[in-house]
């Protein structure tokens, strides 16, 4: 039993990385708060799932810029300053957020500004915090490292949603933001407790040229490369997340509270491999398991979709139980993208050299939070055209069908071997 269990050894060894993961965990809460929150009420103001999906466009184009510009930045900069920069500015548009409720605004527009504003500066913070993982544990612990900081994301995302539905019913959407607005403090304590992070081997100055370098590097690496397209098949046609707030007010019944049940759902499963990620360390054939893990993604985001269609549209008081089997099979999906995560993040992180990871991970973190938004706003006008229960059928099938043909076309990402990083 012990050996199925997460490898708690980077905790152990490094005091810095422990103090990175339990300030993060406890911020990460806060932030879903908010992220459900903010779909909840752009829905609640429009009743339209598209309004829901175009906050993925809002954020995306300066998440583009701040990912790729911000990693030439990282890679040139004292890295623990750079993440402490950005931090500050994703809590400022965290108030603001928080405001814009306590006053009752009611204006799309200021929610879809902030929403970008925040995009921005965490397209700076998140590749800062993943290039500063390998400088705190060891080359070995990498796959533990980013286990346990997938129990952090899981935990996060697993009892945010969930508090957030019951909160936002509750107390509303002034005090949700408001709390946090508090816990975000963890973060900014985790980061400015670490030591100075500056940049080792060849140092270029941030720039266009240096951007550019990073692409080049990408472009000349399919193993790394492949980590990025397989990751936006799952993300881009079969993420689910603004289809929720229709399922749970149009076909399971139940509003708030059902949608972020559903979100808490894909989050659990996350934190449930997460906390059984023993045995992930000795996976060698990581490629493979990268490609099965978006399979299996597509396949229950599919099956979910299925399950909301043969409920059917709720008419009746409570929730219907349908609901049991959509919440499973999201709890399938969360495992197979903590999985999927755990295996891709240690590839980029093994196969790029030190001086280069800021600019892969501003990449890394286009992919993995772009991805999500172009996903928001296919599933949305999916959702419009063909409703919410059949958009979430067809994305799935599309996502396993497009991680097939990536895998034909580069077979030796398959073949990966984790004793032999070669990017």
């Amino acid at each position: 039993m012990r050996n199925l269990l997460a490898d708690l050894t980077p905790l152990r060894e490094s005091p810095e990385f422990r103090r990175l993961f339990f300030g993060l965990g406890l911020s990460s809460i806060g932030t879903q708060l908010t992220v459900v929150a903010v779909s909840l009420e752009i829905y609640s103001l429009t009743q339209s799932t598209l309004a829901v999906g175009l906050l993925g466009i809002f954020a995306l184009l300066p998440l583009v810029f701040a990912g790729l510009y911000g990693g030439s930045i990282i890679d040139s900069l004292d890295r623990r300053k750079v993440a402490l920069m950005s931090a500050a500015v994703l809590w400022v548009v965290t108030i603001g957020i928080a405001l814009q409720a306590w006053l009752g605004l009611h204006q799309t527009w200021i929610l879809y500004l902030l929403i970008a504003i925040q995009s921005g500066a965490a397209g700076i913070n998140q590749p800062a915090r993943s290039a500063i993982i390998p400088r705190l544990v060891r080359l070995e612990l990498l796959p533990a490292a980013n286990a346990l900081s997938m129990i952090v994301f899981g935990l996060g995302t697993t009892v945010g949603p969930l508090l957030a539905g019951v909160l936002v019913a509750n107390i509303g959407y002034a005090w949700t933001y408001t709390i946090d607005v508090l816990t975000f403090a963890a973060s900014m304590w985790a980061l400015f407790a670490l030591p100075p992070m500056l940049p080792e081997g060849e140092v270029r100055k941030a720039g266009l040229g240096s951007v550019l370098e990073g692409l080049k590097f990408l472009g000349t690496r399919p193993n790394v490369r492949m980590t990025f397209l397989v990751d936006l098949c799952a993300m881009v046609f079969a993420m689910p997340r603004s289809l929720l707030p229709a399922i749970g007010a149009v076909w399971l019944g139940g509003g708030e509270e059902t949608a972020g049940v559903l979100l808490s759902a894909i989050a659990a499963g996350s934190l449930l491999a997460a906390l059984f990620s023993g045995p992930l360390g000795h996976v060698r054939r990581q490629g493979l398991a990268v490609v099965w893990s978006v399979t299996v993604w597509g396949t229950a985001i599919a099956a979910m979709g299925a399950a909301v269609a043969l409920g059917g549209r709720h008419g009746g008081e409570g929730t219907s139980p349908w609901i049991i089997a959509a919440v499973f099979a999201l709890v399938v999906s969360g495992v197979a993208d903590s999985v999927s995560s755990v295996f891709r993040s240690t590839i980029l992180q093994a196969a790029t050299p030190d001086h280069l990871r800021g600019r892969l991970q501003g990449v890394f973190v286009v992919v993995v939070a772009g991805g999500p938004r172009l996903g928001d706003l296919f599933a949305g006008g999916a959702g419009q055209v063909l409703g919410e229960a059949l958009a979430a059928v067809v994305g799935g099938c599309l996502c396993i069908a497009a991680v097939g043909l990536l895998a034909r076309w580069q077979p030796k990402f398959l073949h990966y071997d984790a004793r032999h990083p070669e990017p």
